[in-house]
C-alpha cells in the first residue's frame, strides 16, 4: 500500500489497515478515503487475506471529515461527492473480507460512518461517539443516515444530530455501536485476536454473513426465507464445507485444530 494516510500489513490470514494521520486525529480526507476503496477493492483481494482490521494510528479512531476540505458545492457537486464515499464505504461493507474495528479515542462523524461500515466493532474505554454534523448546518453524507440507524435506531440518531450528544465507551456499547468493549489500548489486539479467529472460517459463509445476511435482513419474509435457502445450499455444496462437516462427524482435525 503507497498511500501516505494508510499503512497495511499483512499478519498472516489478517491485514491490518490503520488510518495515518494521527496529526490530524486521522480525519477523512477525499484523498484517503479513495485511497481506502482501492485498497479494498484492488489491493485486498490480492493478498489473500480472510479478515482484516481497521485501525487508527495515534490517540484516535477517527475524527470524522476533514475540514479544511470543506469546500462551497453545488447541489449536484454536493451530490455527487456524497455518492463518492458511499462507493468507498461500499468496499469496506461489501467487500472482499470480514472487517473488525478497534475504535479507541474519537469516532466522530464521518468515522462513526466508517466505523459503522465495518462488521463487528470492538471499542476501548477512551471511545467516545458524536455526530456534530447538525450543530455545524450539514447532515451526514457517507452512508451514516443508513448504516448507523440499523446499529442504535432512528431515535437515538435523531438525539445525537439535534442536541449534539455524545456517547461514551460504557453507553455506546450499550446503545449498539460496538460489541465489544475493553481495557484502554487493548482494542487492536481484541480485533486483532477477532479477525484471526474469523479468518478461519470458510470463506463462503464469511462471504454469506457479509453479503447475503444484511440484504436477508432487509427483505420481506418469504424473500428472506427463499434467498436464505440459496445461500445455505451454496454454502454447504463447498468443498470446504464438506471436508469440515467431514471431519466433525469423524472427530478428526481440519487445518490442525481437533473438530468441536
Amino acid at each position: 500500500m503507497t498511500h501516505k494516510d494508510i499503512l497495511l500489513e499483512i499478519q498472516g490470514p489478517v491485514a491490518v489497515i490503520r488510518l495515518n494521520r494521527a496529526a490530524k486525529r486521522n480525519a477523512l480526507s477525499d484523498s484517503l478515503i479513495l485511497g481506502l476503496r482501492e485498497l479494498f477493492e484492488l489491493e485486498l483481494p490480492q493478498t489473500g487475506v480472510r479478515a482484516a482490521v481497521l485501525d487508527g494510528a495515534g490517540e484516535h479512531f477517527c475524527a470524522g471529515l476533514d475540514l479544511s476540505e470543506l469546500k462551497e458545492r453545488d447541489a449536484g457537486q454536493g451530490l455527487h461527492h456524497s455518492r463518492m464515499w458511499h462507493a468507498a464505504l461500499e468496499q469496506v461493507q461489501y467487500g472482499p473480507v470480514p472487517v473488525v474495528a478497534a475504535l479507541h479515542g474519537a469516532v466522530v462523524g464521518g468515522g462513526l460512518e466508517l466505523a459503522s461500515a465495518c462488521h463487528i466493532r470492538v471499542a476501548d474505554e477512551s471511545t467516545f461517539y458524536a455526530l456534530p454534523e447538525g450543530s455545524r448546518g450539514i447532515f451526514v453524507g457517507g452512508g451514516g443516515a443508513v448504516r448507523i440507524p440499523r446499529l442504535i435506531g432512528a431515535a437515538r440518531m435523531t438525539d445525537m444530530m439535534l442536541t449534539g450528544r455524545v456517547y461514551n465507551a460504557h453507553d455506546g456499547e450499550r446503545a449498539g455501536f460496538a460489541q465489544y468493549l475493553v481495557p484502554p489500548g487493548e482494542a487492536s489486539a481484541r480485533a486483532l485476536g477477532l479477525a484471526t479467529r474469523i479468518a478461519e472460517n470458510a470463506p463462503l459463509t464469511n462471504y454469506a454473513l457479509m453479503h447475503a445476511l444484511p440484504r436477508i435482513a432487509e427483505q420481506p419474509a418469504d424473500q428472506g426465507f427463499f434467498t436464505e435457502a440459496l445461500m445455505a445450499a451454496i454454502a454447504q455444496s463447498a468443498p470446504e464445507a464438506k471436508s469440515r462437516v467431514k471431519a466433525f462427524l469423524d472427530g478428526t482435525t481440519v487445518k490442525g485444530k481437533k473438530a468441536p
